[in-house]
């Protein structure tokens, strides 16, 4: 497939220049194509450049505020809140993030919601943010109706990520993010684009049965991982997403989205612990004990940690830049020429 390559830096200014094109604020596009140019950095394409269609096309649903401000705000001692104001969430985060971190070291432990979000993002830059402060974090969003229950065969769950962080010494903090799903929306949608086949497992098609296409795969419901274990995770991520902080539910998110455009619209649910207000001990302890588990982890030839491998890639596109498909390229260019 033809291919263009970008600088990094050529990366944020297209992500950024294409959606102030198409009516986002100059926050609203930088906080975007941050994220998005994160997501290129540690080869994460199916959060990068390939996402910017998809914040365009949420300005399809009524009601969607490109020039969204978010609102902070704080319910209690420990609770932050952000209106996202029917923005889109990198935004919100950018806002949220700091009280957060602060209330985390005052209280010890602290939540961050975050409402009236479109989400199209990844969850890991924002844990990995606060794992380089020193937290320990968890992120949790749902996302349209794409995955069924466990022996259903309809949508009803999101495909509901979730995201930990660990901060280490002197080193990247560890971090996974991970769906419920057996695979990622996206990584569905790249094989579509690239006219792979997907693998054995990860969807049925709209008559409930097992499929190989990414195309019948979209039109019917992907899989929970490790069946009725993974759809109990898209449970708690529903709740925790939804019904805790006050938003919506997948299958909700999905009747609102009455373009048909696939992005997510609700809440995201963090978490943020302060590991030097535990127990006996200081931080630099906690952290020289998880070494040892890691280390442990290691030593079986075969294993790696979580992020090993996007903190490889992030050493490569620095200097190397990544690649995009020319085809999104032209699409990019045409935004940017609107």
């Amino acid at each position: 497939m033809p291919a263009v390559t970008l600088s990094l830096e050529d990366c944020h200014n297209m992500a950024s220049q294409a959606l102030q094109a198409q009516g986002f604020s100059e926050d609203q596009a930088n906080a975007i194509a941050d994220t998005i140019t994160a997501a290129e950095r540690d080869g994460c394409t199916s959060h990068g450049l390939f996402r910017v269609p998809f914040y365009v096309n949420a300005l399809a649903n009524p009601g969607t505020n490109p020039k969204a401000v978010p609102v902070l705000s704080h319910p209690a001692p420990a609770l932050v809140r952000v209106d996202a104001a029917t923005g889109f969430c990198p935004l919100a985060l950018k806002v949220g993030l700091p009280a957060l971190t602060e209330t985390a070291r005052k209280q010890g432990i602290a939540a961050l919601a975050i409402n009236n979000a479109y989400n199209i993002a990844a969850l890991w830059p924002e844990v990995e943010h606060l794992a380089e402060n020193g937290l320990v974090a968890m992120a949790f969003t749902a996302a349209n109706a794409f995955v069924a229950p466990a022996g259903g065969t309809k949508p009803l769950f999101g495909t509901n990520p979730m995201a930990f962080a660990w901060p280490r010494a002197e080193q990247p903090p560890l971090v996974f993010d991970q769906a419920s799903s057996v695979a990622a929306r996206g990584e569905i949608q790249l094989h579509l684009r690239d006219g792979k086949p997907i693998p054995e497992g990860w969807a049925i098609d709209a008559n409930g049965q097992p499929t190989t296409d990414p195309e019948a795969a979209l039109a019917g419901a992907q899989l929970p991982f490790g069946g009725h274990k993974g759809a109990s995770i898209a449970l708690m991520v529903e709740l925790l997403a939804g019904a805790l902080i006050g938003d919506l539910f997948s299958f909700e998110s999905t009747e609102r989205d009455v373009a048909n455009t696939g992005a997510p619209f609700g809440g995201e649910f963090l978490l943020a612990i302060d590991p030097s207000r535990f127990g006996n001990g200081s931080l630099a302890d906690r952290q020289a004990h998880a070494e040892r588990l890691f280390a442990q982890i290691l030593e079986q030839p075969g294993t790696r940690l979580p992020s090993g491998r996007r903190q490889r890639t992030r050493e490569t596109t620095r200097v190397d830049g990544i690649t995009i498909p020319t085809a999104l390229h032209t699409q990019l260019e045409a935004y940017i020429a609107n």
